[in-house]
């Protein structure tokens, strides 16, 4: 969006203001499907929960990755008036339960939906038969996370030399092992990482078929797929040539492929638009005080390890400034090096692109600040 209408609808609808622009959504998911043709995408709900976004990606065929119940509520709403069987077959085919450690209260409240669910230990093979015996399961692997911007590898996943011998526990417990999953982390523009995971689960895959268990032929490549924050961040595309001639020498046509893109679907189709409420002048630096903040849409600079740069409507000289939130935590540092003209006053509006991901969906309440206002455009 230009900066023209940025702030014609901050000037409408007040600040802060979150505006997600719905062809951006679809652009995106369109980008995916045409660089990873064979790849059936599946949207980290996790990243941006809206339902207006769960609806718009649904409308153009994506498929969910869901890691909590009301994540799976959200997408349900879609698919509950459906037919019986056809709402089964969608949540078999288009949902997977991507947390590789459930409740076991959640494992009750799935069984009825017959889930594909993701594990990594003998302990939650015991729960799931236990509690969601319906199932089916996909064994996540620890694969490599060097490089990533959130690292994940060190919380879940089997090591490849366990990984046979959990699937073969399934499936001596009674339940179905469909399938292997990765997740190379978030952000995760070091593509090795990818080579070496997808070179992992062909040697897994080979294993379990060696030992008889055929059944095992989805592969979900997970996340990380990264959004263009700067100019340092490699095209989509080069990544998915990479990925299809992996495919193409590593996995036959039977193998069914599916990975979680969150961040790479909604990144860009957020922005964020904020009202300067306070300057000062500290250790010769410039500084300017706005109404959201690292508790509100700003948090992923905190549990994102990721950065918005704020940018000015208007010209002028700039220099490197302090840009603070709206609460009374010095915590709430949105920049200590933010580029900015200096002549800025109270009132004037500022703007971070790019900030889709992981940013309203952690906003919080402290302070008593509400969440910024979310504006949905081009539905």
């Amino acid at each position: 969006m230009n900066k023209s209408e940025l702030k014609r609808l901050a000037q409408k609808h007040g600040t802060p203001l979150f505006i997600v622009d719905h062809d951006a959504l679809r652009r995106n998911y369109l980008e995916f499907k045409k660089y990873l043709p064979r790849v059936q995408a599946y949207y980290a709900v996790k990243a941006n929960s809206d339902p207006a976004i769960v609806r718009t990606l649904y409308k153009a065929g994506a498929s969910f990755d869901v890691a909590s119940m009301p994540e799976f509520n959200i997408v349900y709403e879609n698919i509950k008036g459906m037919p019986p069987k056809k709402r089964q077959d969608y949540i078999w085919d288009k949902i997977i339960y991507a947390n590789p450690i459930k409740a076991t209260e959640t494992l009750e409240e799935l069984d009825k939906y017959k889930p594909l669910v993701t594990f990594d230990n003998t302990e939650e093979i015991k729960k799931i038969k236990r509690h969601a015996p319906h199932a089916g399961l996909v064994l996540r692997l620890k694969v490599p996370n060097t490089g990533a911007m959130v690292e994940l590898s060190s919380k879940f996943g089997a090591s490849p030399g366990e990984a046979v011998d959990l699937i073969e526990q399934a499936f001596k417990s009674g339940l179905v092992v469909e399938g292997l999953s990765f997740h190379v982390g978030s952000q995760c523009t070091n593509f090795e990482n990818y080579v070496q995971a997808l070179n992992l689960s062909a040697s897994v895959f080979n294993e379990a078929w060696a030992r008889g268990y055929k059944q095992v032929k989805i592969l979900d490549i997970g996340g990380g797929f990264p959004a263009p924050y700067d100019k340092n961040v490699k095209p989509f595309k080069t990544l998915a040539k990479m990925l299809n001639s992996e495919f193409e020498k590593l996995f036959p046509p039977h193998i069914e492929i599916l990975a979680e893109p969150g961040r790479f679907l909604v990144a860009t189709a957020g922005t964020s638009v904020v009202k300067i409420i306070g300057t000062a002048i500290r250790d010769t630096k410039r500084c300017y005080y706005v109404n959201d903040g690292v508790y509100h849409t700003y948090s992923g600079i905190i549990f994102d390890h990721c950065t918005y740069p704020l940018k000015s409507f208007s010209g002028g000289q700039t220099e490197i400034c302090a840009v603070f939130g709206p609460t009374c935590d010095a915590l709430d540092t949105i920049s200590m090096s933010n580029e900015l003209p200096g002549n800025l006053k109270l009132g004037d509006l500022l703007y971070s692109e790019n900030i889709g991901a992981y940013s309203h969906a952690s906003s919080t309440y402290f302070n008593g600040f509400p969440p910024a206002k979310v504006l949905h455009v081009n539905k």
